[in-house]
């Protein structure tokens, strides 16, 4: 196995960094500098055991090793990626070696994570904030699992996740994936969309919640987002957890999409950059 980038410093942080929330008896989410990922399981259920999303920022290994041993006293029985880029990946490395999970990824962003690919670059050229203007120091490589990671089976289900539904959400990258429990409504949505406006450094560092598309420097499909969104939008949520920014419930929720999906075009798309046409 091989990253480039799972020791580098990443200096972005926010003022939830490190505060855990249980949002249902089974939903932990745990933000990591300016990411969030979800740890699904309940503690008082331990015989059950738990599913990580997504593995965090460079470097973050030792906290999330540390919060889900707190919770749970072991480590997980999978990892499901929603993508791979450095943010959602950067300590998978790490925690592979460390708890010898198996790894889950949509068949179409395995090419990224086992070596043959790497993303294209972001793009600072988009509208909307430094975020945007510092992420062409952001990594864009791809990374090596070998054989750690397999591709998720096809028809939506999840083998270590009854109960949740797999939703192919691309756009943000060619093999997004979003989570959904119909039962009672919890959605996890990666980066297919985002609770705060993920270009503006002072909103990611303050986290002011604000419905958003994908961060628009890492997005190369603006159509299939689109798409994506929509198809989220249509489902009956009551809570959504994204990659980035806070939980958002209920009402604003619904007129959160409702609003995104109305005006797509016009609060997602940049004016202008390398993606856009």
């Amino acid at each position: 196995m091989e990253s480039s980038f799972e020791h580098a410093v990443m200096p972005l942080t926010s003022v939830t960094s490190g505060e855990g929330l249980a949002y249902r008896p089974d939903i932990y989410c745990y933000p990591i500098q300016i990411v969030n990922v979800c740890f699904i399981g309940d503690p008082s259920k331990k015989e059950e055991g738990w599913v990580l999303i997504d593995a965090g920022m460079p470097r973050s290994a030792g906290k999330i090793i540390k919060e889900a041993e707190e919770r749970f006293g072991a480590g997980p029985k999978a990892i499901v990626l929603t993508h791979g880029h450095f943010d959602h990946v950067g300590a998978i490395v790490e925690l592979i070696e460390h708890w010898q999970a198996p790894v889950y990824a949509h068949k179409l962003e395995l090419p990224y994570l086992t070596g043959q690919k790497d993303y294209p670059r972001a793009d600072p050229t988009v509208d909307g904030g430094l975020v945007s203007e510092l992420s062409p120091f952001f990594p864009h490589d791809g990374i090596d699992l070998d054989n750690r990671v397999q591709a998720l089976p096809e028809g939506g289900s999840i083998p270590e996740l009854p109960g949740w539904s797999l939703i192919h959400t691309p756009g943000h990258t060619p093999g997004h994936v979003s989570l959904f429990r119909e039962e009672d409504g919890t959605l996890i949505v990666g980066d297919a969309f985002v609770t705060v406006k993920q270009e503006s450094l002072y909103k990611v560092m303050m986290q002011e919640q604000e419905i958003s598309g994908p961060p628009k420097y890492f997005t190369t499909d603006w159509n299939l987002a689109e798409q994506s969104v929509r198809k989220l939008a249509s489902l009956e949520s009551y809570m959504a957890i994204t990659g980035h920014g806070t939980p958002m419930f209920g009402e604003p929720l619904k007129a959160g999409l409702q609003l995104l999906t109305e005006k797509f075009r016009e609060i997602a798309v940049p004016e202008h950059g390398r993606y856009v046409h």
